[in-house]
């Protein structure tokens, strides 16, 4: 197995591995987490964009990212490789940190973690190279084609983002998501030409996102 087949597998163990510690330091836990006040406030820590997606609350959370992650991810390393495949994954999560940022500049006791602003910068990528791949989601008999899942996974945080549904950093989905999928179109400029159809549904809902945010302005 060469380096960019590891990659993913490499990004996965790290992330279980801090996902545990998490689970039982809190000390190290909240360090690590997304918190308004603490990146606006004096210290500044900026790092936390990053560092909060390598914690989640609880295995459920961290087995769904980790799988889905995994699910999308030879797409994107077979067509791009190593480093334009991490510069996605790790551009997708601060993209998706500074929505929730801007989301929530004024509610400094804001905090959330997970790695899901990443992994749906690789899961639009992924689709916009390849709209027909499929993704098995557990408990259904059949594979859901991945641009199908990717446009009822938006609206559905969409709905949640208007309505404050499950505590889930939805406003980091949507950042991460629109992140995945300029640089995919940057990267491979005829993924638009060939797939245009298919990424014009993927970019409904952020269209739909950006008059929420104008209106919570």
């Amino acid at each position: 197995m060469n380096l960019i087949e590891f990659l993913p597998l490499l990004i996965i163990l790290i992330t279980t591995l801090t996902s545990i510690k998490g689970f039982n330091n809190n000390i190290f836990f909240d360090r690590l987490k997304f918190n308004v006040g603490a990146i606006l406030g004096k210290d500044h820590q900026w790092d936390r964009l990053i560092s909060s997606a390598f914690l989640h609350g609880d295995w459920l959370h961290l087995i769904f990212n980790m799988y889905a992650l995994y699910s999308f991810s030879n797409f994107l390393v077979d067509q791009f490789g190593t480093w334009k495949y991490l510069s996605i994954y790790l551009l997708s999560i601060i993209g998706g940190g500074l929505l929730s940022l801007f989301m929530h500049r004024r509610e400094y006791y804001y905090s959330a973690i997970g790695a899901s602003g990443g992994v749906m910068g690789i899961i639009y990528a992924s689709i916009a190279l390849y709209p027909s791949s499929s993704i098995g989601i557990f408990p259904f008999p059949f594979l859901i084609p991945g641009w199908i899942f990717g446009v009822i996974y938006m609206l559905f945080s969409i709905y949640g983002m208007k309505n404050d549904a499950g505590n889930i950093g939805h406003d980091a989905h949507m950042g991460g998501a629109a992140v995945g999928l300029l640089m995919t179109v940057c990267y491979s400029p005829d993924a638009f030409i060939n797939n245009g159809l298919y990424i014009g549904l993927m970019v409904l809902p952020l269209i739909i996102l950006g008059f929420i945010v104008w209106k919570k302005k």
